[in-house]
């Protein structure tokens, strides 16, 4: 709801927040003044016309004025201070930077990529240790470590004690454990410990495939004790790339080392790559298991799918079994068709292999298909294989415009404002921090300060700015992770590089709002956005819901909006043929129940009768026009090709009258909010009365 006001609302934000001195003011608002140039802005922005009617202008200084009020109102009341606002519009603000902090540029090497990938489709599992984008790095850390030793312990490498130790002392050193050990609460410590502390053991119960039998034990998925890690199969643009690049770079059996995404840090193993089968379109009747079906249950139904599979083999078509007896009811009017899929989508498994098991089109499954969801007959329709490149790029390089990997093309950005701001570098004074590096760094506990005896000698130069050694070795201390043995240079390196890029891409960032006026104007569209949309909450849609005493006298008062017109309570006995209508009448007169009805002369077949409980309004069916009244239905009615029987029963016929609050709740909640938006207004325009100046919004052509 929030992004929709946002994105209603930037039709008529304020766009230039400049105004100037030989600017004229075209109107003020509670004593606020507006210039002209804010409002022809955005009104231009919203008005392309060569000839401007003066009346749209004036309609239009309406509409932008009420804005200015609900804007200025929000400012009064200081919403525009308050700390989940700004942390708000600092994340809008970040979403809105990222495309201006890349090179516009596609790069093609990611779209032949994604489309090499669609080639096939992977099957894998994998072991999570959640841990946010936003973790402090001691936090980091503590995942790292963890899912290190997890996945040494996959493959065979069980943890020391020394470093069961070592990972107490981080564990204990994180942000939540500190906050929970210190209120004597140690279940979540005990429950990470144990992980890793227990690691031999699950090792050593595990069975053959080591990783399905630690995973559940391991694993922060919360899906995990259901499919043990299992993800199935996955294609290009469906995973974290991270995720995916590993997915594709792992061969069938192997386990690969630990990866990073927005969720955390991933073990993967990878059980299967087959190719892509294409895209398929099937029809399929549903005989639909109820909730918590026993074995019974399941036996029973599968004796109703049996007869309808017989009803096609005999020569019935599938469509016209499926539009009469699939439970199925969002497909069954389409004689049982549903959306093409692939066969890595997540539909049943077992459904899917069924489907992609069909040779040719028209094909039906010879037997029912068992899924959670019921029983299943299919049909092929019509299987698609993937399509050529050159018919995909358009559609590959959309979604890779919207994917992570496009972030890839910040490097191009990099080069470029590297290139126009003179960047240098001074490798020899950084090499020299190397004198106060050593292996404590590979624990997380070396300290920036011990750069200090080294001065502060200039590394970068950028923009006319220097960055120094400290600056680095503060970021290098920032950067610190637990990491195994390595190079302390290339280590450093490594880091450096990515200290130059933050400098670079921070340095790009600062600068949008004076580049690039798009991205101010549309920032402030978002900030007012969001102001007006807090303040609308306010005073209008959270208040209707939370005023339930002023909800219920807006109801009594205006109840009689709200009616049900003359209702009959109607049970339908659908009929196999007339035999059973016959049966069927013969029960109801003597006062059978419709559980009774349907157990009994269902005993033969299952389709021998079904149910259905309505409440219509009059008119709404047919049937019933001349037979408005309690009681069976003198005369069955036959329906549809396959010549059913209805057998039609008028349990009550209820009068028109008013409909009880929790009946109409939505609509006059609706009503309500609308009642308050009104007298919101006319306090808003009483606070901030408006004076336009005519003769300047008359130049406005």
């Amino acid at each position: 709801m929030k992004k929709i006001a946002i994105t209603v609302l930037t039709a008529i934000t304020a766009v230039s927040m400049y105004a100037q001195t030989a600017d004229p003011v075209i109107m003020t608002i509670g004593g606020k003044s507006v210039y002209k140039s804010e409002f022809e802005s955005v009104f231009r922005k919203n008005n392309n016309k060569t000839n401007v009617d003066p009346k749209a202008v004036k309609d239009y200084a309406d509409l932008f004025s009420l804005f200015k009020m609900k804007v200025f109102e929000a400012e009064s009341m200081g919403l525009d201070t308050a700390a989940s606002f700004k942390t708000e519009l600092a994340g809008y603000r970040r979403q809105l930077a990222q495309p201006y902090l890349t090179d516009k540029n596609t790069n093609e090497n990611l779209i032949t990529e994604a489309y090499e990938r669609m080639k096939w489709e992977i099957k894998s599992s994998h072991i999570l240790i959640r841990c946010s984008d936003i973790e402090f790095p001691k936090d980091t850390l503590e995942c790292w470590t963890r899912a290190t030793l997890i996945r040494n312990a996959v493959v065979g490498k069980l943890p020391t004690a020394s470093q069961i130790a070592e990972y107490d002392k981080i564990l204990k050193n994180s942000t939540q454990i500190k906050v929970d050990l210190a209120k004597k609460d140690s279940g979540l410590y005990k429950s990470k410990l144990g992980s890793v502390k227990n690691l031999a053991d699950y090792y050593k119960n595990a069975g053959a495939d080591k990783f399905v039998g630690i995973a559940p034990k391991t694993s922060d998925d919360p899906s995990v004790p259901d499919n043990k890690g299992d993800l199935g199969y996955y294609s290009v643009l469906e995973l974290a790339y991270p995720y995916e690049t590993t997915m594709y770079n792992t061969k069938p059996g192997e386990v690969s080392q630990v990866v990073r995404t927005k969720f955390g840090y991933h073990i993967i193993k990878v059980y299967d790559k087959r190719p892509n089968l294409g895209d398929i379109t099937v029809a399929h009747i549903m005989v639909k298991f109820p909730k918590d079906a026993s074995d019974t249950d399941k036996k029973n139904l599968k004796t109703k799918i049996d007869e309808l599979n017989a009803k096609i083999k005999a020569g019935e078509k599938f469509e016209d079994v499926a539009k009469s007896y699939s439970d199925d009811k969002q497909s069954s009017d389409r004689g049982g068709q549903i959306a093409a899929f692939k066969s890595a989508s997540r539909l049943p498994e077992d459904f899917k292999n069924a489907a992609f098991a069909l040779k040719k089109d028209g094909d039906i499954t010879p037997e029912p298909v068992m899924t959670p969801l019921g029983w299943h007959l299919i049909k092929r329709l019509e299987l698609k294989p993937l399509a050529p490149f050159d018919q995909l790029k358009a559609e590959i390089k959309a979604k890779v415009a919207r994917d992570s990997r496009s972030q890839m093309g910040r490097v191009a950005l990099i080069a470029r404002v590297k290139k126009e701001n003179g960047f240098k570098q001074n490798l020899a004074n950084r090499d020299e921090i190397l004198k106060v590096l050593d292996t404590t760094y590979l624990t997380a506990t070396w300290k920036a300060s011990r750069a200090d005896k080294l001065g502060n000698k200039e590394i970068i130069t950028f923009n006319k700015k220097t960055y120094g050694m400290k600056d680095f070795a503060k970021f290098m201390e920032q950067s610190m992770i637990f990491r195994s043995p390595t190079d302390l240079k290339d280590l450093m390196g490594q880091i450096y590089e990515k200290w130059v890029e933050e400098v670079v891409v921070a340095y790009e960032d600062s600068q949008l709002e004076t580049t690039r006026p798009d991205f101010r104007n549309l920032l402030h569209e978002y900030r007012d956005g969001i102001l007006l949309f807090d303040l609308t909450d306010q005073k209008v849609w959270s208040k209707a819901v939370k005023d339930t005493t002023g909800l219920k006298e807006f109801y009594q008062k205006n109840k009689n909006n709200y009616m049900w017109e003359e209702r009959a309570d109607v049970t339908t006995y659908k009929c196999l043929d007339a035999k059973v209508a016959a049966e069927v009448r013969k029960m109801l007169a003597k006062g059978k129940s419709e559980k009774e009805i349907t157990e009994t002369i269902n005993k033969t077949s299952q389709l021998n009768v079904s149910v259905e409980n309505v409440m219509y309004l009059k008119g709404e069916n047919a049937n019933l026009n001349d037979n408005w009244k309690e009681g069976i239905v003198a005369k069955d009615i036959k329906e549809g090709k396959d010549n059913k029987v209805l057998v039609i029963k008028v349990n009550k016929v209820l009068p028109r009258t008013p409909k009880q609050l929790n009946e109409a709740k939505g609509l006059v909640t609706a009503d309500f909010q609308v009642n308050l938006e009104k007298e919101w207004i006319a306090y808003l325009k009483n606070k901030y009365p408006i004076k336009i100046d005519e003769a300047v919004l008359s130049t406005i052509k």
